[in-house]
């Protein structure tokens, strides 16, 4: 394993900042992994601390494939972790939608681009990602539909779902959109949490990515067990919303299969306890995600259900 310093800047009135890249192997560049992007993203990096630990033991026993080379970026936004800050703390900008980067614009430009620049030409690009509410998800794997993406590659990583995501114009500045345009295979990885460290769900994406790149003739690893995974596109998972504001009592979780006509939540009068909406299934599903803050605002989407007819 090789510690490289990818890029830094003098820091002003704390320590420099430096993004640290680990790597195995030798050889191509083959597969970069990039873990937290946001200060709030524990579990991102939390997952690419394990994935190291692992690589190192399948790099000292011999087992990654001559010639192929495996970067690991734990973190690429060190400073927003040590102020507990989701974006950049002085413009509250985000880092991963300022790619592929400007190395003479605002400071979170020239770090997406210092970042991009170390990291555009991997064969297969894979980002540890998460949503922009606060929750819980369905383990998945998620691709832009770009026009480069390859299903078959995504359904290799085991994992329940593979989501195809349409891309909104602010879209095109994430470092998956730039990573597909510049020609690498890139997937988001998916687990089940953000600010708080799910460990079983971690396990389960690191395993997805060691079995991909098993799969891939990348590195020698004995494949678990995993899911056939079923396809859907983003637009199609109905978002069930509140009607009221109020306290979230949430009566199901993530991954959960549903039936038409279930309460899934209530919503209750902060002051009084009445009950103000219950969440109720359309259809037969999976939830996809769950929304995780006792307080609900109105028309906050509380869950993402996966309909059984569109998988």
């Amino acid at each position: 394993m090789k510690e490289i310093e990818l890029y830094s800047f003098k820091g002003l009135y704390c320590d420099d900042f430096r993004i640290m890249g680990y790597e195995f192997g030798y050889g191509e560049k083959t597969v970069c992994i990039m873990g937290s992007l946001r200060g709030n993203e524990y579990q991102q990096m939390y997952a690419c601390s394990r994935l190291i630990a692992k690589l190192k033991e399948i790099e000292e026993e011999g087992q990654i494939k001559t010639g192929k080379s495996i970067m690991v970026i734990p973190c690429g936004n060190p400073y927003s972790v040590n102020t507990k800050k989701r974006f950049w703390g002085i413009d509250n900008t985000d880092i991963n939608r300022m790619f592929p980067g400007y190395d003479k614009g605002e400071t979170t430009q020239r770090i997406a681009d210092g970042i991009f620049k170390k990291i555009n030409d991997y064969k297969y690009g894979i980002q540890f990602a998460s949503f922009y509410m606060p929750g819980y998800f369905v383990p998945q794997v998620r691709m832009m539909k770009t026009g480069n993406e390859n299903i078959e590659l995504a359904k290799k990583f085991g994992l329940p779902f593979v989501v195809l995501h349409k891309p909104r114009p602010f879209d095109t500045a994430t470092l998956n959109y730039n990573w597909q345009i510049w020609e690498t295979d890139a997937f988001s990885i998916y687990t089940s949490s953000t600010e708080k460290i799910d460990k079983k769900s971690a396990k389960q994406g690191v395993n997805a990515v060691l079995g991909f790149l098993s799969k891939e003739g990348i590195i020698d690893f004995r494949e678990l067990a995993c899911y056939d995974a079923r396809v859907i596109e983003s637009e199609k998972l109905v978002s069930l919303r509140a009607a009221r504001a109020g306290f979230l009592e949430s009566l199901v979780n993530a991954g959960d299969s549903v039936e038409k006509g279930q309460i899934l939540a209530y919503i209750t009068d902060p002051y009084t306890s009445e009950v103000l909406q219950e969440v109720i299934a359309p259809e037969d599903g999976i939830i996809a995600f769950e929304y995780d803050s006792p307080l609900a605002y109105q028309n906050t989407a509380l869950f993402k259900l996966i309909l059984d007819h569109n998988c």
